[in-house]
């Protein structure tokens, strides 16, 4: 039995223009980011999905409302969905790093998991929730099509764990995640397998 997940990176938000790392701040849309969930609601409506979940972050939350709306289902939320907690980095732009946090930010892109940055959470930890998460999900829904609204580096994380790929490969592995775009991911009784990344939704 097959079951068919969407993980989607929420809509565009107001720290994307500079780039700054957005983990546990919950901020919003941008206008843009709301044409984008609505982009993706008139997709969900048609998708004939069996369930749809939310981080409860605001920004997933603003993304997934209208897609639970148009399918016709409740919007599910779960905390394990949440981004990773960046910790001192938290809201920093890469060039403010570069002058706060040189020693840190140098460690990081030598290897991400390894050297997270202080204060935030493992990235090992994040990765093992959204596989509990999933493996929850699959208990309940055996086949069928789920939209999943969640965040960037932790979506990365998970698929590199469910594709049996080193955890430090994920920013070079999934260098981008786009607003919105669907990364389809089946889920087989014998081994996941991802049929397309940053897909971009066509109602």
């Amino acid at each position: 039995m097959t079951l068919t997940v969407y993980l989607v990176r929420h809509g565009e938000s107001v720290w994307h223009a500079e780039n700054r790392y957005a983990g546990v701040t919950d901020i919003d849309l941008t206008d843009n980011g709301r044409a984008q969930a609505r982009n993706l609601a008139a997709w969900a409506g048609q998708a004939e999905l069996a369930a749809v979940w939310s981080s409860p972050m605001l920004r997933c939350r603003e993304t997934a409302g209208e897609s639970a709306t148009r399918a016709g289902l409740p919007l599910r939320l779960d905390p394990r969905l949440r981004e990773l907690d960046f910790g001192i980095a938290e809201g920093l732009t890469r060039g403010e790093m570069r002058q706060r946090l040189p020693g840190e930010l140098k460690a990081f892109e030598a290897d991400p998991v390894a050297n997270h940055f202080p204060e935030g959470e493992d990235p090992a930890a994040a990765a093992e929730r959204y596989l509990a998460f999933l493996a929850d999900l699959r208990a309940e829904h055996r086949e069928g099509r789920v939209l999943i609204v969640a965040h960037s580096t932790a979506i990365r994380l998970a698929l590199c764990r469910l594709l049996g790929m080193p955890l430090g490969d994920y920013r070079r592995a999934f260098p981008y995640l786009a607003n919105c775009g669907l990364n389809e991911l089946v889920l087989r009784d014998d081994s996941p397998a991802l049929l397309a990344l940053n897909k971009p939704v066509i109602p």
